[in-house]
């Protein structure tokens, strides 16, 4: 739908509640000041970022907002004159969806430090389900893993947009994938997706894991947080390393942490949270160019319209879905 006397249609959060406190209103345009762009946003992905938003849960976060960590479009107005309008851009993090409004919006204004700019014939949904998930999968397998070739990597919340994103990308670079899912009717798809070792977590993966690699994976990954952190740490060698990267339970604190009994020896902790900056223009450009190429594989994506917000955050509350959730603020798919 079409801007009306410069308006435009965006989701309002006016304080955390249920998938129904998400609604559809008209709102004013934003204008960008200085260092600032104007996006005509096409699509964004849903993150568990916006649901911890929704929540209640977010630090930092003043109501009423526009949620939306994330959100691709083209370029409407730069003040400064430094990128073209009509160019293909990502923007993500920085504030977005917190401190100012967010993706969740036909138009959103951003600082250009949190924009990515690419080229792409893609449809909209694929890539409003790109920028946030694949700059987490490279962050933490680069910076908070040192992933190499031919080393063993183990994803707990392997079904998670997250965790498929991450077992693409560390397969593409040549290290063997051991992935879990709660759901037994779900290791077949992770093996689909590439995954060498699909485990069912039953809550004692570290045994599964030895039972392939005695002395432990190299790598691990953490997306579901606190409650399985200390049987993932148990899964990893001595001189490997695990990433806490993602909470999917919605569980990010360690009480009465105590570091000698909590850490198996010689094993590290890292902790991963990045940002626009972290996602480089020709790394985003790459993987887009391999996704256009079939070469990359990131997952499923489901689709909604913006008036659909509260039943895709239900769904993505629940864990309906395996993959991604995309909402297209048009009808029109086109790039």
């Amino acid at each position: 739908m079409a801007t009306v006397a410069g308006t435009m249609r965006a989701v309002v959060l006016d304080a955390p509640g249920p998938p129904e406190a998400l609604r559809v209103r008209r709102i004013p345009m934003p204008e960008p000041g200085p260092g600032r762009v104007r996006i005509k946003v096409e699509a964004f992905g849903l993150n568990r970022s916006e649901l911890h938003t929704r929540l209640g849960l977010a630090e930092g976060v003043t109501f009423p907002r526009v949620p939306g960590i994330e959100a691709v479009g083209v370029v409407d107005t730069d003040p400064d004159g430094l990128l073209e309008p009509g160019q293909q851009v990502a923007a993500l993090m920085g504030g977005m969806g917190r401190v100012f409004d967010g993706g969740y919006a036909e138009y959103t204004v951003v600082p250009r430090t949190q924009i990515v700019p690419f080229r792409s014939a893609l449809p909209w949904d694929v890539l409003g389900a790109l920028p946030e998930t694949l700059q987490t999968a490279y962050g933490s397998l680069t910076t908070g893993l040192d992933l190499h070739a031919g080393q063993a990597l183990l994803i707990r919340g392997g079904t998670s947009a997250l965790g498929l994103a991450a077992a693409a990308l560390a397969k593409d670079q040549g290290a063997t994938v051991l992935a879990t899912t709660r759901d037994p009717a779900r290791l077949d798809f992770l093996a689909a997706h590439g995954v060498d070792h699909p485990l069912l977590d039953d809550g004692k993966v570290a045994d599964q894991v030895r039972a392939v690699f005695p002395d432990g994976v190299d790598g691990a990954l953490e997306l579901v947080g606190t409650p399985t952190l200390p049987d993932t740490l148990a899964a990893t060698r001595v001189h490997g390393t695990v990433c806490f990267t993602g909470m999917l339970s919605n569980q990010w604190i360690v009480k009465d942490f105590y570091p000698v009994s909590y850490l198996p020896s010689g094993v590290r902790l890292t902790a991963y949270a990045g940002d626009a900056a972290d996602l480089p223009a020709p790394v985003l450009q790459r993987c887009l160019d391999r996704v256009a190429t079939g070469d990359l594989t990131l997952g499923p994506i489901h689709v909604y319209a913006l008036d659909e917000i509260a039943d895709a955050h239900r769904d993505l509350e629940k864990g309906h879905h395996v993959g991604k959730l995309v909402v297209r603020t048009t009808a029109d798919s086109s790039p």
